[in-house]
């Protein structure tokens, strides 16, 4: 196993963005079991500390490939689309006034009556933003010259994995105060 290899040919799944996740998990474990610092006690320094990188290095590419959003993005990086996080920040309209009124629906939940009911609702649907978003992505991933519609998909589904976190969490909070 080299450090510099991608990802996909780690785990020798095909470099696309619809993989097999019960292969790759069957694949991580094995490389996992191979590698695991656990297994280089008695080994040299240098073995020890390779160890330590390759099983790194697995995590990283399996973490990638395991997330649809990150899975897209990574292929592509291979493919050479750049991503600046910082400068890039350009959505349609449609988009943002969407956005906005998730995080209002979001806010809103906290004071409402049926406040568990209510953010599970709007939960599916981020979920089904989501599911959807990822079957337009697996399309322009597969097209010519769609790659930057692809990458802006990208950074759209960032949004949406983001404000499910926020709701994951507020929902912890609302369980938490019963």
């Amino acid at each position: 196993m080299q450090l510099t290899q991608d990802y996909f040919t780690l785990f020798e799944l095909p470099c696309a963005f619809e993989i097999d996740i019960n292969t790759l998990s069957e694949r991580y474990r094995k490389l996992q079991s191979q590698l695991h610092p656990d297994k280089f006690v008695n080994a040299t320094e240098q073995e020890r500390r390779l160890s330590i990188q390759k099983t790194a290095f697995v995590n990283e590419a399996y973490q990638t490939l395991k997330s649809p959003m990150l899975r897209a993005r990574y292929l592509l990086i291979l493919n050479g689309v750049e991503f600046d996080d910082e400068k890039e920040t350009h959505f349609d309209s449609e988009f943002l006034m969407e956005q906005i009124e998730l995080r209002e629906s979001l806010s809103e939940i906290r004071s409402a009556e049926n406040a568990v009911t209510e953010l599970k609702q709007l939960m599916v649907g981020i979920t089904q933003r989501k599911k959807a978003m990822e079957s337009q992505l697996a399309v322009a991933l597969k097209t010519k010259g769609e790659e930057q519609n692809a990458k802006q998909m990208v950074q759209k589904m960032q949004f949406l994995i983001r404000l499910q976190q926020e709701a994951d969490e507020l929902e912890e909070e609302l369980l938490d105060s019963f």
